[in-house]
């Protein structure tokens, strides 16, 4: 009965944990659509790749995290919705948005990399969506 126990309490354990990998991306929508710079800078890797709109180079965490805040001020989001996602990498993680903002709408890519038990964002790009 014990090894069936904690059969049972490992495979609650790790559905739990599974989930939650896979709420990052929609995670992330939400603090699109809410604008939400400062939660998004929290799941940033010390630095971060970041592309808006024709605009590319690579920032420290708090230098990506102002840029970010800033298109939010340009451009003020409406709507966020996750339109792809690749989560079957134990280290990687990628994700797609649709954006709306009020001056115009965006495809935002997300790319995350396992850091120990956590995953950051080590590649922002918001393109113009076609």
């Amino acid at each position: 009965m014990k090894p069936l126990l904690s059969l049972l309490i490992f495979f609650v354990h790790f559905s739990s944990f599974a989930a939650k990998q896979a709420d990052i991306i929609d995670g992330l929508s939400a603090h699109f659509k809410a604008g939400n710079s400062k939660e998004i800078a929290a799941n940033f890797s010390p630095s971060v790749d970041l592309i808006i709109i024709d605009d590319e180079d690579v920032y420290s965490k708090a230098q990506a995290e102002q840029i970010l805040r800033s298109f939010f001020t340009k451009y003020v989001p409406l709507k966020s919705s996750v339109i792809h996602r690749l989560n079957t990498n134990p280290n990687y993680r990628y994700g797609a948005l649709s954006l709306v903002t009020k001056n115009g709408t965006f495809r935002v890519s997300i790319t995350m990399k396992k850091a120990g038990n956590a995953f950051f964002i080590t590649e922002l790009r918001i393109e113009t969506e076609k």
